[in-house]
Parts: structure tokens; sequence; C-alpha cells
């Protein structure tokens, strides 16, 4: 939950947010704060005109005269509407264009966070604070500031028009809207913190409704439904119950407009009817009274509406802030100092590696940033983010120092639990170690006295980019995306030209399956099924070969296949291995028998390394007991 002080937000964020979204509209809130104001001037020149036409009728005035009084008026209230329907939509284009900008630097800035950050948070969560909190303030980006000057612009005029008939009307008038504007302000933030209340319970609620919906076979099949139903009424009703409280203290936001209109009101009629009876004023006058302050009414209900707005902005703007604020523990080196790989295949090297999760500190938020400055995408992405938090957890991987030279292939083995997969992730450094460093370790250039026979660049040292470009992994679980088959080989990649994408496919023997399908290339899958686990290991196979890394992770690749499957993914592996160094996590004996070197891991230690020839026929090996029992009896 948020903090309570974060609800407390200074107005000069408000403009920090708007000042960084409306900026690239300029012409179009000069736009539409041009509308408004020619909407204010045609409703302060209406009541004058009635008043003159009613005076008009009292004294016998010609009809003519009182025709062009009517046509005038019908006109300037034609108009009106005309501008009405262009401040809205032009209003509606500003807001969604703020909004949709404010969502790509959500999503962009999200998606910059560690891994961290994103095992705490399920994606429904994550849909509902990037869609929802941003959907909220639509309205705050698209008439807060202009409907506020606006509104009250036309309360100062009628204030003035009102003084200019007579002093008394201005005061008693002027007062009231004094009155009223004071106490909707002092009321301005009682619905900020349920409002917050009410956003996060939408999004525990949208979190827990894509968990589920997921889990959808599962729950059928285990009987889960009753536990299900349960907890969706229990959530609904944590919703409704934010829901009517911050409902509530929006209402006595109302109701407090609506007695101060009152009493303003019944004012501006007793000191009308008081200087219409000392013959001051004409019935036209009593009648502009009467106009002007109910017309009051409008701008006050609508600067009521704004700050109810600004209420539910405030609510999604400590949101966002808080999103903002956070940190991933990875930094990111800046490219001036970054290093560079030289070409060849990489080798990996584990200098003393302690590592543990810490799940309890997702992302840092120790100092909330100023909201949105000019920059702050920029400086999100590109700024030195800082050292992890201290860890708290227990080590995954204690002291894991090994090297596997480059072009050779390494086979990873361990039981369930054991560390394997953490290894992985920190190669690909979606964590980075505790304790110790990683290298990829290329063979150096020759030449030059005193040079190395390799050269190792340390992770931490190289752009992310550059690192994902050059180190690919191929899961059990295969992710596809509902898009064209081109785009799920090349993960959206435009430059990758189709001949590249077609020979990768050629490799894995799809060829015959490509041509098949009603538009080749183009043909879309569907993210949810559509492709047999064959088939989706096969795309994840054909996406390292148009990637082209030189060091490639197979994490239980082919454990999904089925045998003749295999077979055709062991006829492409000399191609995808070739020049490159491997990575295969396996627990059968058959995935390893490619492998030079063999890597025992055992309660996030290393129990055995070295030559898989060599560990094999050596008696005392674990490996070779391995061997002898199965590995599929010692490992799973």
């Amino acid at each position: 939950m948020l903090m309570p002080l974060m609800l407390r937000i200074p107005l000069r964020d408000y403009g920090r947010l708007l000042l960084r979204y409306l900026q690239p509209q300029v012409w179009r809130v000069a736009a539409l704060a041009v509308l408004l104001f020619s909407s204010i001037g045609l409703q302060l020149a209406n009541p004058q005109i009635l008043a003159g036409f009613v005076d008009g009728i009292v004294a016998g005035a010609p009809y003519q005269v009182l025709l062009r009084a009517a046509v005038l008026f019908l006109a300037i209230a034609i108009i009106q509407q005309f501008v009405t329907v262009g401040t809205t939509y032009v209003s509606e284009n500003v807001g969604w264009t703020a909004t949709n900008a404010l969502r790509i630097d959500l999503l962009t800035h999200t998606l910059d966070l560690g891994m961290e950050f994103h095992k705490t948070r399920t994606p429904g969560e994550m849909i509902e604070r990037i869609d929802g909190d941003v959907s909220a303030l639509s309205s705050f980006f698209s008439q807060f500031v202009i409907q506020l000057a606006g509104n009250g612009l036309l309360i100062v005029g009628v204030v003035v028009v009102l003084t200019l008939e007579d002093w008394r009307l201005g005061l008693v008038v002027g007062s009231f809207s004094a009155l009223s504007l004071l106490l909707l302000g002092g009321l301005r933030n009682i619905a900020v913190p349920h409002w917050t209340a009410e956003r996060e319970a939408s999004a525990t609620f949208f979190g827990f409704l894509e968990e589920r919906l997921t889990g959808t076979e599962d729950i059928r099949a285990n009987g889960a439904q009753t536990y299900v139903m349960n907890r969706f009424f229990a959530l609904m009703g944590d919703q409704l119950r934010t829901s009517l409280k911050a409902g509530w203290m929006m209402n006595i936001l109302l109701n407090a407009g609506m007695i101060t209109f009152a009493l303003g009101l019944a004012g501006g009629f007793a000191v009308g009817a008081y200087l219409f009876q000392q013959q001051i004023v004409t019935i036209g006058t009593i009648f502009l009274v009467y106009r002007y302050t109910e017309m009051l009414d409008r701008p006050l209900r609508a600067i009521t509406h704004q700050l109810q707005e600004l209420q539910r902005a405030g609510a999604s703007v400590a949101r966002v802030r808080e999103l903002l604020s956070l940190r991933r523990k990875l930094y990111e080196v800046d490219p001036a100092e970054a290093g560079s790989l030289p070409p060849g295949p990489l080798g990996i090297r584990f200098d003393h590696v302690t590592f543990a999760y810490d799940d309890s500190h997702p992302a840092s938020s120790a100092a909330t940033p100023a909201l949105l400055d000019n920059d702050t995408t920029q400086s999100l992405a590109s700024a030195n983010l800082g050292t992890a938090a201290p860890v708290t957890g227990l080590p995954v991987l204690h002291d894991i120092a090994f090297h596997l030279a480059p072009g050779k292939t390494l086979g990873l083995l361990g039981r369930t639990g054991s560390g394997k997969t953490t290894l992985t992730r920190l190669l690909l450094r979606l964590y980075d170690p505790d304790t110790g460093a990683i290298h990829l370790v290329s063979p150096a250039v020759e030449g030059g006295m005193g040079s190395s026979p390799t050269s190792a660049v340390d992770l931490r040292t190289l752009r992310l980019q550059t690192l994902h470009e050059n180190v690919g992994i191929v899961t059990q679980e295969i992710q596809l995306f509902n898009a064209s088959v081109r785009d799920n080989l090349t993960l959206f990649d435009n430059t990758i030209p189709d001949a590249g994408v077609r020979d990768a496919v050629a490799a894995l023997e799809l060829d015959t399956w490509l041509e098949a399908l009603p538009e080749g290339l183009d043909t879309r899958i569907e993210a949810d099924g559509g492709l047999s686990a064959g088939e989706a290991q096969l795309l994840a196979f054909a996406r390292i070969l148009i990637k082209d890394p030189r060091l490639v992770i197979l994490d239980e690749a082919s454990s999904r296949l089925d045998p003749a499957t295999e077979q055709r993914i062991e006829r492409a592996m000399d191609r995808l291995l070739a020049g490159r160094t491997t990575v295969i996590i396996a627990h059968r004996l058959e995935t390893i028998h490619r492998a030079d070197e063999i890597l025992i891991l055992q309660n996030g230690h290393i129990l055995e390394h070295g030559n898989r020839a060599k560990l094999a026929t050596d008696p005392g090996s674990f490996f070779h007991r391995l061997l002898q029992t199965g590995l599929e009896d010692v490992l799973v």
C-alpha cells in the first residue's frame, strides 16, 4: 500500500505532470482554451439580451426590436452549441494523446525494471496499474486547468457584470462565490486516500482474475471452483466497500457545493427584490440577477467536478509516482564506458559467485523523484540505478567457480532446486551476483608482447543490449505471441530479412510446415495455442538460429519433444551449436551426449566439474555413478 505521506501530493507535482504531457500538444491546448473562453463570452452575453428583451416588453418596445433580440439570442445559443461540440472533440483528443504518452512511459519504465519486481506482480495487476490508473487521468489532462481557469473567469465575469448593475448585487454574489470556492478548496483532498484504496482494490481484483482465468483448466480439474468463487466475491466486496467510501467522501464535496449555491441564489434574490422595491433596478435586471446567479451553478458544479476528478487523479498520480520511483537493482553501464566483445565464441568464467534471491525488496524506492520532469523517461532509462539492497534470503548459489573455454559445451546437472536455472539467469544478467563476478571469455587477438590466450569481460561492464544480442536461451516453456509467424520468429525485429527466417526454418525441417500455412510467414499464431508442443519448441530453436548468438543456453529444451521431433532437433543441433559455446541443462543422458564438460550442482555448491569423457571412465566420480544408475532416477 502507498504510504500516507504520498497521499498529500504537492500541487507542483500536478503541474509537472501537466507540463510534461501537454507541452507537446501546445497548439491543441491553445485551440481548446480559445473554444472555452469563447463559450464563456457567449454565456455572459445571452442573459444581457434576455434582460433587454424583458425590459423592452415592459416598456412597449417595437416588434422589430424584440424580434432582433430574439433572433440574436437564438443565434448565440446555436453558436454556443457548436463551440461546445468543438470543445468536447478537442479535449478528448488532448486527454487521450496525453494518457497514451504516459502509458508508453510507464510501460517502458516497467519493462526496464528487474526480475525481482516482476516476480512479485501479476499481469492483471500491471494492466490495471498501466492502463486503469492512467485512464483515470484522462479528464485531468484534457480539461482540468482550462476548465478551472475558464469557469473561474466566468464567475469573475458574472460578478463584474452584476457589480456594474449595482455594487450590492456584486458584493452578495461575489461573497457567495468566494465562500463556495474556499469551501471546495478546503475539501479538495478529502477523498484522495479513499480513491487510492479503491484503485488498489481494483488492481488486486484484476490480478486475481487474470491468475484464475489462466489456471481455469487446473481449477476445474481439481474441483477448486468453490474456493475461486468465494475469493471472487470477497475481492468484489472489498472493491465495493472502498468504492462506497470514496463515493461518500465525494458526496460531501458535492453537497457542500449544492448548499452554498442555494444560499447564494437566495441571497441574490433577496437583494434583487429589495432593489426592485426601491425602484433602483428594473424587472429586466431582476431577471438578469436570476440568470447570472443560476448561471453560477454551472461553473461551481464544473469546478466541483474538476476537484472530484483531481481527487481521482490524486490517487492515480500517487500510484503512478510510486511506480516511477521504483529502481531496478541492476545498473546499466554508461555507453561511453561500456565494454566490448571480440569476435568468436564466448567462454564462461564464474569467479567465486554467491547469490541469493531477495523477494523482500522487489525494487528500491528510497527517494521519490520529482514527478515526471521533462526528461523523466530518458533519465529512468539511462541513469545508474544503484546497487542491490542488502540480501536477506538464503543463498541459492555458494562460491561457484569454474571456467568453460570458448566453443565448448557444458552439461549442467543437478536436482530440482540445486541452482541450475539461477546460474543461467545470472549469465543473462537478469540478476547480479551478491559476491564474485561472471566473465565472458573470448580468444584474444593474437600478436603483441605479453598477450594472454584469452580476454575476459565482466558482464556488468557490458550494455544489456550487447549481452542479450550475444547470449540466447531456449527454455521448456515457450512464449508464443498473438502475431504472425514472422513476428514470433524474429520477436518483432523488422530488420531481419525473410530469407534469413526461411533459412532457419529450413534448417529445422519446418519448411514443409511453413508452406502448408495459408499465408506463410504472415499466418497469425494464437498466443494460447494452435501449435503442438513440438512445433512450439522447434520455433524456439529457429529463433536462436535467426538471432545467431555466440553463447547458447538450452534449459531442458528438448524435454517436451516426441522422439520423431527430437530426431529432427538432433539433425539441426550440429548447425545450432557450430562455432558457439553451449550450456545444456539436462536430466536425461541423451541430452548431454554432446557435452565436452560436466558440471554437477548440489544445494547450490559445485559437486563435480570436469571433462565428460574422463568423468565417465572414472569409477570414483559422481558422474560415473549417475551413468550407471541413470540420470532420471537420481536427479529428478
